[in-house]
């Protein structure tokens, strides 16, 4: 049972930020008090219903003791008490500990593995798959970096990609995607198996990460396209090393300025990643079996385009829907493994 004094402070400190709001707040506070009231809410929606579910089930339970409406109350009072499990695991799941990067956009980087050029065409496949999960649910999809090969597969790829709820959706994805198929190359019909490197990264603020310009060295240089082909004939491309973790990022856009601001963008969010892997790593060692670890060598899923299967091998689920699943339908995928998130995490709060 979830003690009434924990959901009666949770229910007071939501009245007390919607008063808040209500009284035209100062403008610098209003954003945090915003984000808290979205936090909140579904909270203490979900405690309204818990306490109205012991509510109803008390006046039904108290007809039990009418001999005349005894034979009425006890079918609601088995039906009530049948429900009454599930509020409260959804609201065991709404007091769970939030992820704080869980509403902000995130950086997603797609880089080819093990493979030569299969694995730089299969990378360029993922890149349309999470494009088009963006497109399905109304994301902003922004390239930030590419780098092709002759083949028009990806060496690298970087995006930044904007929405509601974007890094909670997408920061299970973060780890090797290896595939099994017949290579257009391959003239004999062999099966190939190769491999990409996916990372999500949740995007970090100006305040989140302080560099000091001693820690950075900038180089400009001319920006290429695939095949080495110049793409405009000024120093516009941007590299910038940072020298205390030896972090390079680069941005070829045909402004410098513009590169400039994207490469320490991505910069930025690389090293709010790494705290955030490190912070993660400390409270892996008290948790087996998590899935949101952000593992980036470990091998998560695989693409099998003989079978049309696809399998998640940390929830063990195998969906023979490959195509829908490259075209972005990712939905069944998703949902699962932040479920099984949930049921570890509150495994271990009632451990």
């Amino acid at each position: 049972m979830i003690p009434a004094e924990t959901l009666d402070q949770i229910l007071s400190r939501f009245e007390f930020v919607q008063a808040q709001l209500g009284e035209n707040p100062d403008p610098s506070k209003l954003a945090d008090l915003s984000r808290e009231y979205a936090d909140l809410k579904p909270v203490a929606e979900q405690i309204q219903t818990y306490r109205t579910a012991l509510q109803h089930l008390a006046e039904a339970e108290a007809l039990l003791d009418d001999p005349e409406m005894r034979a009425l109350a006890q079918p609601e009072v088995e039906g009530l008490r049948g429900e009454l499990p599930d509020h409260e695991h959804a609201l065991r799941l709404a007091l769970l500990p939030k992820d704080t990067a869980d509403a902000r956009p995130a950086i997603l980087e797609i880089r080819a593995g093990t493979g030569g050029d299969e694995a730089a065409l299969f990378a360029m496949d993922l890149r349309r798959m999470y494009q088009r999960l963006a497109e399905n649910r109304g994301w902003a999809f922004e390239p930030l970096e590419e780098s092709l090969t002759e083949l028009g597969g990806l060496k690298e790829f970087v995006a930044n990609i904007r929405g509601e709820g974007v890094f909670a959706q997408l920061k299970f994805e973060s780890g090797v995607h290896r595939v099994q198929r017949v290579p257009t190359t391959e003239s004999g019909g062999r099966i190939h198996t190769s491999a990409a490197t996916v990372a999500v990264l949740p995007e970090a603020d100006e305040v989140d990460v302080d560099i000091p310009s001693t820690d950075i060295r900038i180089d400009t240089m001319r920006a290429s396209g695939a095949g080495g082909q110049h793409v405009n004939t000024t120093d516009s491309a941007v590299r910038i090393t940072h020298l205390p973790t030896g972090i390079i990022v680069t941005s070829s856009e045909k402004s410098q300025h513009t590169n400039r601001a994207r490469a320490m963008q991505v910069l930025r969010t690389r090293l709010y990643d790494l705290e955030r892997q490190r912070q993660a790593d400390a409270r892996a060692a008290t948790r087996k079996g998590q899935v949101g670890s952000g593992d980036r060598s470990e091998r998560i899923r695989t693409y099998n385009f003989p079978q049309g299967r696809v399998t998640d091998h940390r929830i063990n689920l195998t969906l023979y829907k490959l195509d829908q699943v490259m075209q972005g339908d990712l939905d069944e995928i998703i949902e699962a493994l932040i479920a099984d998130d949930q049921a570890s995490r509150l495994a271990d709060l009632e451990a």
